[in-house]
C-alpha cells in the first residue's frame, strides 16, 4: 500500500502544481485579474524572451556528451513520423468533413512540449531532465512544423511551401535560443556571472507565466461546440500517440529518465500553435481551440495515470 501511495504522490508532484497554475489561470481571468490584453502581451514575453532564456540556460549548463541522448532523439523522430502516417490514414476513415482532417492529424500529434511538457520534465526530473527536454524539444519542434503543414496542405488544397516554414522555423526564437547555447555547452563554456544570474531570472518566469496565460486562455464553454472531431484528435494525442510511442519505445530497450521523457512530452497537451496554424491556412479554427482545451484539461489525468503505471513498474 505504501507504494501505491508514493506512486500516486510522484505522479500528482509532476502534474498537481502546472493543474493548479492552469485553474488559477481560469479563476484570475474570470475574475478580471487577467485580460485578453495580458493573455497576448505574456505569451508574446514567453515566445520571444523568456522561454528562449529557459532552453539557452537549461542547455549551456548541461554537459552534452552525459545529457544528450540521440538514439532517443533519433527515435522520436522516426516514431512521430509513423505515427503521423498513421494518423493521417485514420483521419481517412473517422473525420468528417475533409476539410477538418489536417486540424485533426495536427491536434493529435503536435504536443504543447515547450511548455506542459518542459514543466512535466523539470518537476520529475529536476535541471537534469529539464536540458535533456530541451534538446529534445529543439529536434522534434522542427518536425512537428513541417508535419503540420503537410497535413493541412493536404485537407485544405492549399500550397503553403515547406521550403518557407523552415525557414520561418529558422527565425523561431526558441529554435534560435537552442541553437545558441549548443556551442556553449559542447565546448563548456562558463558564462559570466551576471549573464547567468539574468538568464535565470528570465527563465524562472517562464513556465507560471506561461502556464497562467494558457489557462486564462481556455474557454471551457467551446467545448460544447464540435465536440466529435474534437474527442478524436484528443483520443489521439493523449492516448494513441503517448502509448504507441512510450511502448515501442520500451521493447526496443529505453528505460528510466529516457523513457519518461518520451512519455512526458508525447502525452502533454496539444501546442496552441496549432490554432494559430489551421486559422492562418483557412482551417478550422474553433475546431483547433476545442482540441487544445479538451487536451490541456484531459492531459492532466491521463499523464498521472501513465506516470502512475510506468512509475509503479519502475520504468521512469
Amino acid at each position: 500500500m505504501s507504494d501505491l501511495l508514493s506512486t500516486f504522490a510522484f505522479a500528482f508532484s509532476v502534474t498537481g502544481p502546472i493543474f493548479v497554475i492552469l485553474v488559477l489561470g481560469i479563476v484570475l481571468a474570470r475574475a478580471g485579474l487577467i485580460n485578453d490584453a495580458f493573455v497576448d502581451v505574456g505569451t508574446r514575453l514567453v515566445f520571444n524572451v523568456t522561454l528562449p532564456s529557459l532552453l539557452f540556460i537549461s542547455i549551456s549548463k548541461t554537459n552534452l556528451s552525459e545529457t544528450a541522448n540521440f538514439a532517443l532523439i533519433g527515435y522520436a523522430l522516426a516514431g512521430t513520423v509513423a505515427v503521423y502516417l498513421l494518423l493521417e490514414l485514420l483521419a481517412r476513415r473517422l473525420v468528417r468533413p475533409a476539410e477538418e482532417r489536417g486540424v485533426v492529424v495536427q491536434g493529435a500529434f503536435r504536443s504543447n512540449m515547450g511548455i506542459v511538457g518542459l514543466a512535466y520534465c523539470a518537476n520529475a526530473y529536476g535541471e537534469v531532465g529539464l536540458a535533456a527536454a530541451s534538446i529534445y524539444l529543439g529536434f522534434v519542434t522542427i518536425l512537428l512544423n513541417v508535419l503540420s503543414v503537410v497535413t493541412l496542405n493536404r485537407s485544405l488544397n492549399k500550397h503553403r511551401s515547406v521550403p518557407g516554414t523552415l525557414a520561418a522555423i529558422a527565425r523561431n526564437p526558441l529554435i534560435l535560443g537552442i541553437l545558441l547555447a549548443l556551442p556553449v555547452a559542447w565546448a563548456q563554456i562558463e558564462l559570466p556571472a551576471v549573464l547567468l544570474k539574468t538568464g535565470e531570472y528570465f527563465a524562472q518566469m517562464t513556465l507560471p507565466l506561461a502556464l497562467l496565460c494558457t489557462g486564462a486562455s481556455l474557454s471551457l464553454a467551446a467545448l460544447r461546440h464540435e465536440p466529435r472531431n474534437a474527442v478524436l484528435a484528443g483520443a489521439g494525442k493523449l492516448v494513441l500517440v503517448p502509448v504507441l510511442m512510450t511502448t515501442v519505445a520500451w521493447l526496443i530497450g529505453f528505460r528510466g529518465m529516457d523513457l519518461g521523457i518520451l512519455f512526458l512530452m508525447t502525452s502533454s497537451p496539444t501546442a496552441a500553435a496549432s490554432y494559430v496554424m489551421a486559422r492562418a491556412m483557412g482551417g478550422n479554427a474553433g475546431l483547433a481551440a476545442n482540441i487544445i482545451a479538451f487536451t490541456t484539461l484531459a492531459s492532466m489525468l491521463v499523464t498521472s495515470l501513465g506516470i502512475v503505471l510506468l512509475h509503479g513498474q519502475g520504468l521512469m
